[in-house]
Order: C-alpha cells, then sequence, then structure tokens
C-alpha cells in the first residue's frame, strides 16, 4: 500500500497545508507516504505531472493518490489510463474555471472519460467546501455527480488551506482513509 499525496499548483509545498499531517498520521498507522514537491510547481502541466506520479507510484494499482485543487484534477486524469486502489479529491473541478494558467495546464483540453475515471479506483472520496474562493461548489457537485463520490461538503473550509486560511489537520480525510485500507 502507498498513498501519494499530490498537492496544488502555484508551488504549495508539502508543510504547507495539511499535507504533512496527513502524511505523519498515515505513517504512524504503517502505510507508506510519498509527499514531494512537484515539478513545474505553478503550471501543473499535464505532461510533466501525469509522469511524475506514474514514476511515484511505480504502476502499483493498490496505491493511493491523496490530490489537492490541482492535484485532484491530476488523480483524475491519471485514473484515466491507470487503475488504482482509491482516491482522495479535495477541491476538485471539471473545467478550466476561465483562468489562463489552468488552461495552459492542459488538463482540460480534452473531454473527460468519466466511466472509465470511476472503473479505475475502487473508491472515490471527494471532499469540497462551500465557501472556496478559488472552485466553485458546482464544480464539486459536477464531479461527484459524474464519479458517484463519497462526497463531503463543508461550509467553512474554503480551499482547504492557501494564502486565505490556513489547514495544519484533516483528521477526517485520514480516518477516511485508515477505514477503506482496513477493508482491504
Amino acid at each position: 500500500m502507498r498513498v501519494i499525496i499530490v498537492p496544488g499548483n502555484h508551488g504549495c509545498e508539502i508543510e504547507e497545508n495539511w499535507y504533512l499531517y496527513v502524511k505523519q498520521k498515515l505513517e504512524e498507522k504503517g502505510i507508506s507516504v510519498i509527499a514531494k514537491k512537484m515539478p513545474d510547481a505553478y503550471v501543473a502541466r499535464k505532461e510533466i505531472w501525469l509522469p511524475f506520479i506514474e514514476k511515484e507510484l511505480d504502476n502499483s494499482p493498490n496505491s493511493i493518490i491523496v490530490g489537492h485543487s490541482s492535484g485532484a484534477v491530476a488523480a483524475m486524469r491519471y485514473l484515466e489510463t491507470r487503475p488504482l486502489e482509491g482516491v482522495v479529491l479535495v477541491g476538485a473541478c471539471h473545467t478550466d474555471l476561465g483562468d489562463e494558467t489552468e488552461r495552459q495546464s492542459n488538463y482540460y483540453s480534452t473531454p473527460w472519460q468519466w466511466d472509465t475515471i470511476r472503473k479505475n479506483a475502487r473508491w472515490i472520496i471527494q471532499y469540497h467546501s462551500k465557501d472556496d474562493p478559488f472552485i466553485p461548489v458546482q464544480e464539486a457537485r459536477f464531479v461527484h455527480e459524474k464519479l458517484g463520490t463519497d462526497y463531503h461538503e463543508d461550509t467553512t473550509e474554503g480551499h482547504y488551506g492557501s494564502s486565505f486560511k490556513e489547514k495544519k489537520a484533516f483528521p477526517e480525510l485520514v480516518k477516511a482513509i485508515l477505514a477503506k485500507c482496513e477493508r482491504m
């Protein structure tokens, strides 16, 4: 079992937000966690991120991706071509939101393969907050509808960590992953 944490773009560091907390808590339970700074951290180009994720996971279908923001989008695109045990999507979207940097990432230039994504993951958990200043809740609800995720909608978590609202712990995410691992 291996978990890889894929942060959002714009240079998100693993020490920021809740990433380090999740890594430490899962490792305390004996789960291997990869949490590295992503290459091309500001634009998060699909052509760079997906091969990096594949290399880190070493084609292990028993792995879990925890993706935040652009990392959640990368996780969904990854599932279009490879199976995984599970995925956690935090602050996911399905459009470029009219943002030039998001458009440059190249995740939105082809249609989504929703059925393939759903089939390639044994389970998908999703978190989104109504007060997310970057990704409207309708984006997350659309992803939930298409993928049939185990959806958790909060009201005061913002973008689950950003310059506007810090989030250093994410115990509910850790608990959800541990519960899924117990069922394996």
